[in-house]
């Protein structure tokens, strides 16, 4: 529907997959899982130790496999989403460690800054699925940690929502609760309901948690969107091509995987590939190769015939301002102009992943809004072009005050709830306050103003009995 950029031309991606056939054939990836090693040599693949080696025929059946478009309910059912083709969907940030104040302050992120982002989520009128590690609460047990915030995903949000992949056990103790939401395993199985983050271990491993975890959610048919972050010059290539060769192999690898185990689950093609900073050392992600490298990733993605995950408003910033607003907004503008169909770290990202902040979360919102606006498309009939009004009103006149001005003047334009839109004098005699210091007031009323959604108490029910039983209580 819309023309968007592609970085790549059709030459580019067939010399990137030539490559990448190499790689997984010469090469081979490492699989630290035996269940997952015995499933591909009970396919017949190659398997020398832990390394596997795939044939281009083994990624085109499973690519063949693969539906190019899938929904996911939710417990609302106007609120399940279509991942795939032209659709858009938009999650918050993910894994972070910290949480960042309003007053520049970083500290441990809790079990409760993990539900105000679910309240958030459900709030939103721009987020549509729900996540899962937003932040890693520290007043939880590690080990245990998962069962809160997915208890946490279904109780205080009805929209879809991420799956945890911190263990073989966290993938089942998903599906598990997954289950205990929808009305029980045979409801959910081959029927999505969340989305399963498969990382992999750069260069060319899968941790034998990560491969365990895409073999239990292909098993149930729930959808893995399996990428990386590969930086470029230290855990892949230093040029660009040459990464993403490297990515696109690690990623054709999980899904072969998951398709043996289970074709036709779904499976979204997806990286936060970017490069190193060389001054320190450490990962950029503010960097403008980033956003090259998610639509190249795009282009492969979809050359493949794959939902494609992009990042979004991602920033090396340590607080929300306007570095972290520059280069959010071009890394979530960039990404989704290229036709990303699932939007990770959309909300909420400061210092290059490892921190949360919920002014940053609604400032990126807000982005997430306008972009939302912006691609709409103009809707051109010629009952809509009201020629009859541009007759009547004439050479001169004015609109402001022609009756169709006042029934449209609330839906036509995109109105702003956080932006500053006011003259000099009037922001002057509000305070001057910028928009990092508005938010904590923004935030403190979305919180106050929350009402959890609808749900089966038998439900919340059976989930706490779950969450004790399995986690050592």
């Amino acid at each position: 529907m819309y023309e968007r950029m592609h970085i790549l031309t059709e030459t580019d991606i067939a010399t990137i997959h030539s490559a990448t056939m190499s790689i997984l054939s010469d090469i081979g990836v490492n699989f630290y899982e035996p269940e997952a090693l015995d499933i591909f040599k009970q396919h017949g693949l190659k398997v020398d130790g832990q390394t596997v080696h795939l044939e281009e025929k083994d990624v085109a059946a499973a690519l063949a496999a693969a539906p190019a478009e899938f929904t996911v309910r939710a417990r609302r059912p106007d609120k399940s989403v279509v991942i795939g083709g032209d659709q858009l969907v938009i999650a918050p940030g993910y894994g972070a460690a910290a949480m960042i104040t309003a007053d520049r302050t970083q500290r441990s992120a809790r079990m409760a800054d993990y539900d105000n982002f679910c309240r958030l989520v459900q709030t939103s009128k721009s987020i549509d699925m729900n996540g899962c590690l937003m932040v890693e609460p520290s007043d939880r047990v590690p080990r245990f940690a998962h069962l809160d915030m997915l208890q946490s995903n279904i109780v205080l949000c009805d929209k879809p929502f991420l799956g945890s992949t911190m263990s073989r056990q966290a993938a089942v103790d998903s599906i598990e609760m997954a289950a205990v939401a929808f009305g029980g395993k045979s409801t959910i199985q081959n029927n999505p309901v969340m989305i399963a983050i498969i990382s992999t271990l750069s260069p060319l491993q899968y941790s034998a948690e990560m491969a365990a975890a895409v073999i239990e959610y292909a098993r149930c048919g729930q959808p893995c969107m399996i990428g990386l972050l590969m930086m470029a010059g230290t855990t892949g290539p230093v040029t660009l091509p040459g990464l993403l060769a490297l990515q696109n192999a690690e990623i054709l690898a999980g899904v072969a995987l998951s398709q043996l185990v289970n074709p036709g689950t779904p499976v979204i093609y997806g990286s936060t590939s970017t490069v190193t900073n060389m001054r320190t050392g450490g990962l950029s992600i503010g960097a403008p190769e980033l956003s090259m490298i998610q639509n190249a990733t795009v282009q492969m993605g979809k050359y493949y015939g794959l939902p494609c995950r992009g990042s979004g408003g991602v920033t090396d910033a340590q607080y929300p301002d306007m570095q972290a607003g520059i280069e959010s907004t071009l890394a979530l503008s960039t990404t989704i102009m290229s036709g990303a169909n699932f939007i990770l770290h959309a909300c909420g990202i400061l210092g290059s992943y490892l921190a949360m902040s919920y002014e940053k979360f609604l400032a990126d919102e807000e982005i997430c809004s306008i972009l939302r606006r912006m691609l709409k498309p103009i809707d051109v009939t010629e009952e809509r072009i009201e020629l009859d009004v541009i007759k009547a009103v004439g050479i001169g006149q004015e609109y402001l005050t022609h009756p169709k001005t006042l029934a449209y003047c609330r839906t036509e334009f995109y109105l702003t709830d956080l932006m500053n839109q006011d003259d000099y004098s009037t922001w002057t005699s509000k305070g001057k306050q910028l928009l990092h210091e508005r938010l904590p007031a923004v935030f403190e009323k979305r919180i106050r103003q929350y009402v959890p959604p609808d749900i089966d108490p038998g439900i919340v029910r059976d989930l706490k009995r779950y969450v004790k039983a399995h986690s050592g209580q």
